[in-house]
């Protein structure tokens, strides 16, 4: 039999060379994309496991956005991401500039303006890459109008409901993994409810769904639907779980004096940095805006209104839950800025203590919060409403009487000149019985 002789050393290393195939190792690698459509744009966010280096440039005839990530692995699967955007048809890879790097196509629906820019990490996300898509062409939100009366003199009361957070930024998280922005959409939705069915009010909100839009906008949206109210509903959270309780917030002319409302100043610059808020990244100078703001004269309108509603939502909430505060706190918060709109912040609660957070996901507590804000907006308005209201006229030609020892409705309908059926339908009265010292709106023929 005859052996082989030995392979020497310099050899194997040699052989092995040659069948070794070169590999590039990326340095990048997308972890999930997720996409997410509001009203008229839609943004897209790459989470990327190291900053991204990239480049991108617009093709028509059809409509794309090409975006050129350099030292990026191929490995995400485009196939299987959700979209229900109406301006995307989809992502896809196409051939890349160079063997390191990839090419994402996204395919749009018509020609949109777009943004893009990278953000650092920040709890609970990673290394992204933001990119905002615009529809300069899409319909405006249809004008605030009357619902419940054809005279063009006395209109509804307008009130804006701000859920707090959204999309990219999920708020405070709660200890059994509760987002702050699904609490805060959830009651707002059931407070709007409440006031669209109210005769001679008017609900807004600034968003309906899980997207994101900067607290510095969110004033803007009450101001272009010529708002008479502004409320901002939020969880509040802090560094440790033992805080708990309800707080209403108003503008601070000056950085709030507590702990809690500089946490919540932080908070709110943290939000923005989850929610990718490029202008306010990009502009250094943007606390100019709320300087000027606060300068304005018709602030002080503004402040007094706010903190006499703020004291009424305080007076009902304790009704239902503990209070952190018994008075109304100020802070230093965009979605406050508002010059010449009343507007306040609602903290429902903790979502950082354990036993609040269970309350906040309870269906009954959430509709128990919006009933009580929108009992306390009923009585604001009710004693204050617009000069060109529809609560306004009715408060004209309207008055009240309290009832003495031997008076009846049919002596009452009698002294003011209307019928009896007028003054039980003003007060909801089933029968005909009064009671001594009670108070009868007394309509005016």
């Amino acid at each position: 039999m005859k052996y082989l002789r030995p392979i020497s050393l310099s050899v194997l290393l040699s052989i092995l060379l040659l069948l070794v195939v070169p590999v590039s190792f990326a340095k990048n690698a997308i972890d999930s994309v997720r996409i997410w459509p509001s009203p008229g744009s839609t943004r897209i966010v790459f989470d990327l496991e190291d900053t991204p280096q990239y480049s991108y440039f617009s093709l028509s005839n059809p409509d794309r956005l090409v975006i050129d990530l350099a030292d990026t692995k191929k490995n995400f699967d485009f196939a299987k991401l959700a979209n229900k955007s109406p301006l995307v048809k989809k992502l896809r890879y196409s051939s890349a500039k160079d063997k390191s790097g990839i090419r994402v196509v996204i395919e749009l629906n018509k020609k949109l303006d777009s943004n893009l820019f990278a953000l650092p990490p920040t709890e609970p996300y990673r290394n992204r890459l933001v990119i905002d898509l615009d529809d300069k062409n899409a319909p405006a939100s249809a004008p605030t109008v009357v619902k419940h009366n054809n005279s063009q003199q006395s209109r509804d009361i307008v009130i804006v409901i701000d859920a707090g957070h959204g999309g990219e930024d999920p708020g405070s998280i709660g200890r059994g993994g509760t987002f702050e922005k699904n609490i805060t959409l959830n009651v707002a939705q059931r407070l709007a409810k409440l006031i669209d069915a109210e005769p001679g009010m008017k609900a807004v909100m600034t968003r309906s769904g899980d997207y994101y839009i900067s607290p510095n906008k969110r004033p803007d949206i009450a101001r272009k639907h010529k708002a008479d109210l502004l409320i901002s509903i939020h969880a509040d959270a802090f560094t440790t779980p033992q805080p708990r309780g309800a707080s209403v917030w108003v503008l601070s002319m000056r950085r709030a004096n507590t702990e809690l409302g500089r946490w919540m100043e932080k908070s709110e610059r943290h939000s923005e940095l989850l929610g990718g808020a490029a202008e306010v990244i990009q502009d250094t100078a943007s606390e100019r805006y709320l300087t000027q703001a606060l300068l304005d004269m018709s602030m002080d309108h503004s402040l007094t209104t706010s903190y006499d509603l703020s004291r009424k939502v305080i007076g009902k909430l304790r009704g239902i839950t503990r209070m952190h505060k018994k008075i109304p706190q100020a802070a230093s918060l965009a979605v406050l800025t508002s010059p010449d709109i009343p507007s306040i912040l609602v903290e429902t609660g903790f979502i950082s203590n354990p036993s609040e957070e269970k309350n906040l996901n309870w269906s009954k507590f959430r509709q128990q919060l919006a009933t009580s804000i929108f009992s306390a907006v009923k009585t604001h308005f009710s004693e204050s409403p617009p000069d060109d209201s529809l609560w306004a006229k009715q408060k004209r030609h309207t008055r009240t009487h309290k009832v003495r020892s031997g008076e009846s409705l049919s002596l009452l309908a009698q002294r003011y000149n209307v019928n009896v059926g007028a003054i039980k339908a003003a007060n909801n009265l089933r029968s005909d019985v009064v009671r001594i010292g009670q108070v009868l709106t007394i309509p005016r023929t």
